[in-house]
């Protein structure tokens, strides 16, 4: 029986989609991000009754970028989108399904340039004693908040901590980030005391039967969720009188940008972050400009 339209298309989506997982590691949110974006990409190809890979050209796809940038839709969405596209694009080529890139001619959608948002270490300081207090809650949160700027943690990198990972003698974390690449981070000397007094204090009360060896657990004895630290974030925020909106990934930011004003090698920030390309940590010194530029601004009498 001969296969339709669809499932020629939907093979080669599955067999990319398994590809990223098994063979590059991807996490399934970053996989289905991926899915997210070629089905639409599909769509956009119904309406034009295109009926196989091997039919798309060059034309189809900056159209479907330019219907994207008419919706209004973000820069950094588009910019995303079209990696997608690409990337998949490119796959195609391998498996020789088929034979042109489609992709390989268009220009990707050019960024706002947007700088990431980073507390001063005054504001620091009052977001991480905010969450200072001696409950079982406050142990663990104010540890969440102390360990994600101590270390330079992403939110899912967190919420995945396994004890197994943690080396309190040596004071270092073994983190696995984006595609599961590994590295060393090392914890200041607040950050041990907060998981140490954590770990013995407040996690065993959240423990039961079905508790794994996760660190960071929620009432249930679960893991705790991405948004569950946003609100967290959140509160304390609101609590500390910080006027600023931020989210987790902030004191990752901020985790950066202070290392860079103490003076800390641009190499060794971005070994710590798990910054594939030195480009992505190049950001923080922009920060840094930027700061210098606003202290003049108020300081300087010309």
């Amino acid at each position: 029986m001969r296969k339709s339209n669809t499932d020629l298309f939907q093979n080669a989506i599955d067999l990319y989609l398994t590809w990223l997982e098994l063979d590059k590691g991807l996490s399934k949110h970053t996989v289905k991000s991926y899915h997210s974006d070629i089905s639409q990409f599909l769509k956009f190809l119904f309406k034009k009754n295109i009926k196989e890979w091997e039919s798309v050209q060059l034309s189809h796809f900056d159209t479907w970028l330019n219907e994207l940038g008419a919706r209004k839709l973000s820069k950094q969405s588009q910019s995303r989108k079209f990696t997608s596209i690409r990337s998949f694009a490119k796959f195609l080529i391998t498996e020789r399904i088929i034979k042109i890139d489609f992709t390989e001619l268009s220009y990707r959608p050019k960024l706002d340039k947007k700088l990431p948002l980073a507390l001063e270490i005054s504001e620091m300081d009052r977001l991480i004693n905010a969450a200072k207090t001696d409950t079982v809650y406050g142990l663990r949160d104010y540890c969440i908040i102390e360990l994600m700027y101590s270390a330079g943690l992403r939110v899912s990198e967190l919420c995945q901590l396994k004890i197994e990972q943690i080396n309190s003698e040596a004071g270092i974390l073994r983190i696995f980030g984006k595609g599961s690449k590994e590295r060393i981070v090392p914890l200041g000397e607040n950050a041990k005391i907060s998981l140490e007094a954590y770990l013995v204090r407040s996690r065993p009360s959240f423990v039961n039967e079905k508790t794994d060896t996760t660190v960071f657990l929620s009432r249930l004895g679960k893991c705790l969720s991405r948004k569950t630290i946003w609100y967290m974030i959140k509160r304390y925020r609101e609590k500390a009188l910080i006027k600023k909106v931020i989210k987790p990934h902030t004191l990752r930011h901020s985790f950066a940008t202070h290392l860079l004003e103490g003076g800390a090698d641009l190499r060794s920030i971005q070994d710590l972050l798990g910054h594939a390309d030195i480009s992505t940590t190049q950001i923080y010194t922009s920060i840094q400009k930027a700061r210098l530029q606003e202290e003049h601004a108020i300081h300087h009498p010309r």
